[in-house]
C-alpha cells in the first residue's frame, strides 16, 4: 500500500468539508475521485500531500513513497520572461539529461528553450506534468489537470497519463470531471461528496444508484458511459460529462 487514509476529516471554519473519508492507493493502481463542485475533491488531494491538517483521522504513507502533484492550472505573469527550462529548475536544480526525460515522459520534448507565456494550454499542462515527473515520484496526483483542454486533448493528456504508469509502474490518483474518458484508463472510482458515496470499478459506479443520484443521471446517461468505454469514436464526441 503506498498511501491510505483511515477515518480523515477537515473542516473550513464550521463546514464540515470531508467526512470520515478512508481510501487506500496501491502501486501501479489509477484511482479516479468523481464529485460535483464543492465535494471535497482538491481538498482530499490537498490533505494527502499534507497542505491541510484534518481535524480527525490520519494517513499512512510507505517509506518509499514520493508524491508528484499537477495543480489544476498555473497562473503565470505574462510580463515574465522564464523559459521551460529555467521553470523545470526551480525551486531545486536538476540535470539537463533528467529535465529532457522528464518532458519527453510528458510528451512534450524538445520545449526547453520555449517561455512558458508562450505555451498552449495543454502544453503548460504537460509542463507541469512534467515538473511532477522530476523526481520519479511512485505517486502522481492530478487535480482536474485537463481543465480548459478541448476533448482531443483531453483524451490525449489520459493516454499519456496511462502510458507514464506503463512505463515507470506510479500509482495515479486524478480528480476529473471526465468520467467517460477516463472509463478506458482508470482502475477505480470513488465518488466523492463530503464522504465517499461509492466507489469500485468504472462499471460498477457508473451503474449504481448513489452515483446516478449524486449526478441526476437516469439509464439512458448510464448506458452512454458504457458506448464511450466501448467506442473509441464514441469516447471523443464528449456526450456525457458528469461535473
Amino acid at each position: 500500500m503506498l498511501i491510505s487514509s483511515h477515518g480523515l476529516s477537515v473542516k473550513f471554519g464550521s463546514h464540515l468539508i470531508l467526512d470520515n473519508i478512508n481510501i487506500s492507493v496501491s502501486q501501479g493502481e489509477i484511482v479516479t475521485i468523481v464529485g460535483p463542485n464543492g465535494s471535497g475533491k482538491s481538498t482530499l488531494l490537498k490533505t494527502l500531500i499534507g497542505a491541510i491538517s484534518p481535524i480527525s483521522g490520519h494517513i499512512e504513507r510507505s517509506e518509499s513513497l514520493k508524491i508528484g502533484y499537477v495543480p489544476q492550472r498555473l497562473h503565470i505573469d505574462e510580463t515574465l520572461p522564464m523559459t521551460v527550462y529555467r521553470f523545470l529548475t526551480l525551486p531545486l536544480r536538476h540535470s539537463k539529461s533528467r529535465i529532457k526525460q522528464a518532458l519527453e515522459q510528458a510528451g512534450v520534448a524538445n520545449l526547453e528553450i520555449q517561455q512558458l507565456r508562450s505555451l498552449s494550454g495543454g502544453q503548460l499542462q504537460r509542463v507541469l506534468l512534467a515538473r511532477a515527473l522530476l523526481e520519479q515520484p511512485s505517486l502522481l496526483l492530478l487535480d482536474e489537470a485537463t481543465q480548459g483542454l478541448d476533448q482531443r486533448g483531453t483524451v490525449d493528456f489520459y493516454q499519456q497519463i496511462d502510458a507514464i504508469r506503463k512505463q515507470t509502474g506510479c500509482a495515479v490518483i486524478m480528480v476529473s470531471h471526465d468520467l467517460h474518458v477516463v472509463m478506458r484508463r482508470t482502475d477505480r472510482v470513488i465518488c466523492l461528496n463530503g464522504h465517499v458515496c461509492c466507489e469500485g470499478v468504472p462499471e460498477k459506479v457508473s451503474a449504481s444508484p448513489e452515483y446516478k443520484a449524486l449526478f441526476s443521471l437516469d439509464d439512458e446517461d448510464v448506458l452512454g458511459v458504457y458506448r464511450h468505454h466501448s467506442s473509441p469514436i464514441a469516447l471523443q464526441e464528449g456526450r456525457l460529462n458528469v461535473g
